[in-house]
């Protein structure tokens, strides 16, 4: 189902902590009661403060990104400029992401606490998405009409006339990996661990000058409620603030949107979109408790959708692998990039990942030894979801139907 709308189900509006009013009727004067918009609407004196335009260009660009990697004729020079953009070069279809200065690789494995201090990892990840770009025009292009084998690039159709899948010759679709793995380098590193971030939301002077109202040099806003908007922006940058219907892009929005479809988990759209709310809200009232509060939800609830997809795609590969390799190496390349996303997840109240990066690469070396996925076996799949859900308030099972 592709519409969901989650920006009001059961709650119109949120109310932290009650506070009391004088008996004449006046306005509550206790500064601890935040109460969250019905949606994600904030103004002042009359103006929208919301923005996060440089998220939805950067959304944009990723979408052509990753439809271009799957055109054989695209050249490796032309996916490094949509994935390396510079200002002014035509890499996109669409003149406007031509005349921006954003890319996607500036802001890949580039969060405040993750990487300001861990610029040898941050490199190794951006390069790792370097290597794919090329892999993909070098092994797979080449390979486009052959018939896949074990270490031999390729095609393969699913069962019954299926989606043709282009693989490496460990059955790795490289687009998949790059898709996915964007998804926790790009969009949930930037929101858990950077514009989340107590280091960027009080940076320099923005708490004071949050509680002063005071407004960037020629906004509506203050650079605190600019930084929630932009982590607020890398989910529902493509989609409806004001009642987001999800699926509305190929990243943590549409996947968001998988994991609220699944019976198991139905309702963990409501409660990111009201803890955004209620997080930004907190800021307008000063209260920086409310928020941090709501940034740690955000975090505990998106790392969740990573991981439940993780072992959603290994389960499903599971039930086919040998049978119709083609659909279990298509579940287990976007397994792959999940599982790569997992380093980039935050446990709540914490500075850390649910899997750290040394983690996250004994688990791909798992499933890419020898033949890669010619040769992972049921039991290796199992031990890889476990070790995962056991992280988490969810089982193997229910994330794997």
């Amino acid at each position: 189902m592709k519409k969901i709308i989650v920006g009001v189900l059961a709650i119109s509006s949120f109310v932290f902590t009650a506070c009391s009013s004088d008996d004449d009727g006046t306005t509550p004067t206790d500064t601890n009661e935040v109460i969250a918009p019905a949606t994600y609407t904030f103004s002042r004196n009359g103006n929208a403060t919301v923005s996060y335009s440089g998220q939805t260009t950067r959304i944009q660009m990723g979408e052509e990104f990753i439809t271009a990697l799957k055109d054989n004729s695209t050249t490796e020079g032309a996916l490094d400029g949509m994935f390396a953009h510079v200002e002014g070069n035509n890499d996109f279809s669409d003149a406007d992401l031509n005349a921006s200065d954003k890319s996607i690789r500036s802001k890949t494995a580039a969060s405040s606490d993750y990487f300001s201090a861990n610029t040898t990892d941050a490199n190794a990840i951006k390069a790792d998405f370097d290597s794919w770009i090329a892999a993909q025009v070098s092994e797979v292009f080449p390979a486009w009409t052959n018939i896949a084998t074990a270490g031999n690039a390729g095609q393969l159709q699913e069962a019954g006339g299926g989606a043709t899948r282009y693989i490496s010759g460990k059955g790795l679709e490289y687009n998949q990996a790059i898709n996915k793995g964007l998804i926790g380098a790009l969009m949930v590193d930037q929101i858990l661990n950077n514009y989340l971030s107590i280091s960027v939301l009080d940076a320099g002077t923005n708490r004071t000058d949050n509680d002063a109202e005071i407004v960037a040099e020629g906004k509506s806003y203050t650079n605190m409620e600019h930084k929630w908007d932009e982590a607020f922006g890398y989910l529902y940058g493509t989609d409806n603030a004001t009642a987001p219907i999800l699926n509305e892009d190929n990243f943590l929005n549409k996947y968001l949107s998988r994991v609220e479809n699944d019976a198991d988990f139905a309702g963990i759209a409501s409660e990111i979109y009201e803890a955004f709310k209620l997080g930004r809200a907190a800021i307008v009232e000063k209260n920086y408790t409310v928020r941090d509060q709501q940034a740690n939800i955000i975090r505990e609830k998106i790392s969740e959708v990573i991981a439940i997809r993780a072992v959603y795609y290994l389960q499903q590969a599971k039930a086919t692998i040998g049978i119709d390799n083609a659909s279990a190496f298509h579940d287990l390349s976007e397994g792959f990039g999940f599982i790569y996303s997992l380093q980039f997840t935050r446990k709540p109240g914490t500075n850390a990942p649910y899997f750290t990066k040394s983690e996250v690469d004994a688990f791909i070396d798992q499933l890419m030894v020898g033949n890669g996925f010619w040769d992972v076996t049921p039991v290796t799949l199992d031990t890889i979801s476990d070790e995962i859900s056991a992280e988490f308030n969810f089982t193997t099972a229910q994330a794997g139907s």
